[in-house]
């Protein structure tokens, strides 16, 4: 079975051309599927035309937020909804095309677990363009997933991968990282986008202020998350380093018969020193807290729930 998650917020104008052309091609591509349609806190009649549509057609299913909660907490409620074992993720805004969903499947057939997306030739402002550009690049630097396009919204999972997930916020833009570092195969199709013709883009420049603190939310899960020490003791090291040489510097100094006791590079030396040590045992402290998580019984066969290539009864 497919299930595809369409998450939608005032699209009242197009989104019965979508369903038009969802219906025109899904069908061609399983006869068991099932279309999920989330409603964002719309505030204009997209939930009453979604509502009409879905009492023609028994494949589609229906789910609105009470207010605005983000595409984020949008896909984690269709995910959760979902019924296929393979999941296809869109926007509703139909620059991209649902004709092109057999792509997906072709690659997910050929092995991938996670299939994204790729809008090669992008039909957006130019300054978007480079500045997502720049993000795929320092992601392929930083964590080694070669994509050209992680942000597009039109993707594939397996229902394996998806619920073996927990993300909240921005982090939906990084799922296939995250599933990337959980050993999941990821790989990615050249897409067609179009202009948006119906409605305004939710997303602007300040998308990219968004975008940052996310990614160091990235840096730190997939680098530190088992081991926060070494992040918060390699840190809190540091300053308690460059503290202790400050002080000690200042206290040669005083060995020669100077003064230091209104010197403000003392009171920043003994500062640097607190913080430091501050930070070191914040991270032990974490340290500790996931050793304790990881030795609970619950945990002991499948720690964090890690995905298993093969196990056995024996």
């Amino acid at each position: 079975m497919i299930s595809v998650i369409v998450p939608a917020r005032d699209e009242e104008d197009g989104i019965r051309a979508f369903y038009d052309e969802i219906m025109k091609h899904l069908p061609r591509v399983s006869k068991d599927y099932e279309v999920i349609f989330i409603d964002d806190g719309s505030s204009d009649k997209t939930l009453s035309v979604l509502k009409s549509l879905a009492q023609k057609n028994k494949h589609l299913r229906i789910f609105s937020f009470k207010r605005h909660r983000g595409k984020g907490d949008a896909l984690s409620f269709g995910f959760s909804q979902a019924k296929g074992e393979v999941i296809i993720t869109m926007d509703a805004d139909l620059q991209d095309k649902p004709s092109e969903i057999q792509k997906f499947i072709n690659r997910h057939n050929e092995g991938a677990d996670v299939v994204c997306g790729w809008r090669k030739e992008r039909k957006d402002k130019q300054k978007m363009v480079i500045i997502s550009k720049l993000f795929n690049y320092l992601i392929g630097i930083l964590f080694g997933l070669k994509l050209h396009d992680i942000d597009c919204g039109f993707k594939l999972f397996t229902k394996e991968s998806i619920k073996s997930l927990n993300f909240y916020g921005g982090l939906y833009r990084f799922i296939p990282l995250l599933l990337y570092q959980e050993g999941y195969i990821v790989d990615e199709v050249i897409v067609e986008h179009d202009a948006r013709n119906f409605g305004k883009s939710k997303y602007g420049f300040s998308k990219v202020w968004k975008n940052l603190p996310d990614l160091f939310t990235m840096i730190f899960l997939v680098k530190y998350s088992n081991r926060p020490l070494h992040f918060f003791g390699n840190l809190g090291g540091s300053l308690a380093l460059v503290g202790g040489l400050i002080l000690f510097g200042l206290f040669t100094y005083q060995l020669l018969g100077h003064s230091i006791g209104r010197r403000p590079l003392l009171i920043f030396g003994m500062l640097l020193v607190i913080s430091g040590l501050q930070i070191f045992f914040t991270g032990f402290l974490a340290d500790l807290m996931i050793n304790i998580s990881y030795s609970s019984p619950g945990e002991a066969n499948n720690p964090r729930n890690f995905p298993l290539k093969y196990s056995s009864n024996n």
